[in-house]
């Protein structure tokens, strides 16, 4: 089992950056594939970003966002810059324990967070 949970989210002006965090227990961090999802109301979950020992994001948000991890504190994290109100979602984490490359596939991650979110004022 893992446990995953999110912080990091909140109110944010248009422009501005927001790091969210997830922190995980219950495996050992470092063999998990971790991924941020995101959905807004009224539209599918969507990928963001994913990780194991490099990152990469979806093309979407690719130059504004940037996945990290940080296996000593078992945390992974997603720096937003230039926010926009169409970031304006419930971000989730996720894992994945399958021991394969990072996935953009929702269906391939284990276990997900309770999410957290993120509104972006124009």
């Amino acid at each position: 089992q893992v446990q995953l949970v999110e912080s990091g989210g909140g109110l944010v002006q248009a422009g501005g950056s927001l790091r969210l965090s997830c922190a995980a227990s219950g495996r050992t961090f470092r063999r998990l594939v971790m991924g941020w999802f995101r959905q807004a109301p009224g539209k599918e979950r969507e990928f963001v970003a994913a990780i194991n020992w490099s990152g990469y994001v979806a093309d979407s948000v690719k130059g504004r966002f940037t996945i990290s991890r940080d296996n000593a504190k078992n945390t992974v994290y997603l720096q937003i810059n230039r926010l926009r109100p169409e970031d304006t979602a419930v971000y989730y984490c996720a894992a994945d324990s399958a021991l394969r490359g990072p996935s953009s596939r929702s269906e391939d991650y284990d276990y997900w967070g309770q999410g957290t979110q993120v509104t972006v004022s124009s």
